[in-house]
């Protein structure tokens, strides 16, 4: 009988020890390196972003971050790693507004952007600017709207893939002017600034970040800025609200975890994030490049991705962007 007692004890023990094992997993997250998925090729602004905050969480975390790029599909092929990955806190995605206007723009998804996935974090928010070759015709926004509108179907801009913000930024200026442009997908940011700067294509609505120092060396001319507000890294360069009235869209980056994650960790994510944010250094280092950061409580976001979204779902109908 006293065996029989022991058995059933042992096995007690290790029953409540197995139960225990997720809850001491999430208080010692975490326990081994992190990756972070940037669905964007190398170089472009999201990239560029992760790097910062990748650095940041390195320190505050005491463990190693690693930005991991998967590029292609305007973001859905790293989207789907993440959605497809352990709910651990493990593997993130650094997700911007392309996967938000996903759902609208394509017809068939292997993921659901809302369902499959979960916000951990804002990180930060950020105008594109409208730019040409220094030998584009049009100097400036009004010139520019008339090229367009007498040039139909002769311009080509590039973007960063299907549904990144480039092309839906484009895709709803061309629409608003009435315009034909061509559009030219590729996989990031990157090669779509170096094919403008080659004259493979004609224009370009690009996040700030990826053109500000072709501006300043004068290979690129910034003709318009994509929010309401004009930035203070490009003085004189006015909102393209100016001479599009209702003309506006502004970008955001946030991270992303698979859903199931649990909240004591999405929580811990959200709120090593906004140290890092809020951190001298790295603050300084996103304002110098025309960033805003964000500074969200994990609660509030699953309904600030609602409206992103349906604000970004309109966007793509109200375009005529949708690609299949």
């Amino acid at each position: 009988m006293k065996s029989l007692f022991r058995t059933a004890a042992a096995a007690l023990a290790c029953a409540s020890a197995f139960a225990m094992q997720p809850v001491l997993a999430q208080q010692s997250w975490p326990a081994r390196p992190i990756t972070l998925i940037v669905p964007f090729a190398p170089a472009g602004s999201t990239d560029i972003t992760a790097r910062q905050l990748a650095e940041g969480l390195r320190a505050e975390l005491g463990q190693t971050v690693v930005v991991d790029n998967r590029a292609g599909a305007g973001g859905n092929i790293g989207a789907k790693v993440v959605a497809d990955a352990q709910p651990d806190g493990y593997t993130l995605l650094v997700a911007t507004n392309a996967h938000a206007a996903s759902p609208a723009l394509y017809k068939a998804m292997q993921y659901n952007f809302r369902k499959d996935l979960v916000p951990a974090a804002q990180i930060v928010s950020f105008p594109n600017v409208l730019v040409v070759r220094p030998d584009f015709p049009a100097r400036d926004l009004k010139e520019f709207a008339d090229y367009v509108k007498g040039h139909k179907g002769q311009i080509a801009y590039g973007s960063a893939g299907n549904g990144s913000s480039q092309h839906l930024s484009t895709a709803l200026l061309n629409n608003m002017l009435g315009g034909k442009m061509t559009h030219v997908p590729y996989k990031g940011g990157a090669p779509a600034t170096t094919a403008l700067i080659a004259g493979d294509i004609q224009t370009l609505v690009s996040p700030l970040i990826e053109v500000l120092p072709f501006i300043k060396a004068g290979k690129l001319r910034a003709l318009g800025i994509t929010t309401t507000e004009p930035s203070p890294l490009l003085p004189g360069v006015p909102s393209i609200a100016e001479v599009l009235p209702g003309y506006e869209v502004t970008m955001w980056s946030g991270v992303l975890a698979p859903a199931g994650t649990p909240e004591p960790v999405l929580r811990r994510i959200n709120a090593a994030v906004r140290k890092v944010l809020k951190g001298p250094e790295v603050s300084r280092k996103l304002a110098e490049q025309g960033y805003r950061t964000f500074d969200v409580p994990a609660e509030q976001l699953p309904a600030l991705y609602d409206k992103e979204l349906e604000r970004w779902g309109h966007m793509v109908r109200i375009s005529g962007a949708r690609v299949d």
